[in-house]
């Protein structure tokens, strides 16, 4: 469930409230984006800790930067499993990216954004193996458009060699090309190292979106 910056935090309280008591505790949790203030006191008060940050960060576009690494288009039904490989190990410990399945890129393959094209791989030039992606995403429904990193890794093998920094002006460079002028993606806001990336890149952050749970670790208290 996602409650959007609309109406004053007391009448996004009534709005929590209404969908806690519909879903019931033990399953709930929601996203609120730019909690306000005394939101926390708000959601704690009706037992929801506030237990994650993730921020939409935005950049203009295009950027600068040019990289010249080598990246070419995800190919599906070839490159399926080395990218649910490489996703995994680079994720592994990530709350959603970091477990999934053939089925999990199935679904995504089907969605209507889905463009291999923009789904981009880099192979280590020394054994042809899958050393990292970029999959970028174009969200037609905004206005202007917004041009999406999607998701970005490179394998646990191939840190230390700047991969993270060249796919990140590779995926942003390819959407330039489609002609989009704005530039976004997600971050947690504890993630530190990806975060200072993402500033020296000129990104700044857009919007704010918070998850609360049920507080069973006594965060509230």
């Amino acid at each position: 469930m996602l409650i959007e910056p609309t109406g004053t935090d007391d009448e996004r309280a009534a709005v929590l409230h209404h969908a806690l008591q519909h879903v019931g505790s033990a399953e709930f949790s929601v996203w609120v984006d730019e909690p306000g203030g005394h939101f926390d006191d708000i959601a704690c008060a009706q037992g929801l800790a506030g237990v994650r940050d993730l921020l939409q960060l935005r950049l203009d576009l295009p950027i600068e930067e040019r990289t010249d690494l080598v990246t070419r288009p995800f190919r599906p039904g070839i490159d399926d499993e080395a990218w649910l490989r490489v996703n995994n190990r680079a994720f592994a410990w990530h709350r959603e990216q970091g477990h999934l399945t053939q089925t999990d890129l199935d679904e995504r393959k089907r969605e209507t954004w889905f463009d291999p094209e923009g789904f981009l791989l880099h192979d280590d030039p020394d054994d042809g193996s899958l050393a990292g992606f970029c999959w970028t995403k174009v969200h037609h429904d905004e206005e202007p458009a917004l041009g999406e990193i999607f998701a970005i890794a490179s394998d646990p093998d191939a840190q230390g060699r700047g991969l993270g920094r060249s796919l990140v002006v590779a995926g942003l460079t390819h959407l330039a090309s489609q002609g989009l002028t704005v530039g976004m993606l997600y971050v947690d806001a504890d993630n530190g190292p990806a975060r200072k990336l993402y500033d020296k890149l000129g990104f700044h952050i857009h919007q704010r979106r918070r998850l609360y749970l049920v507080d069973t670790e006594g965060r509230c208290a």
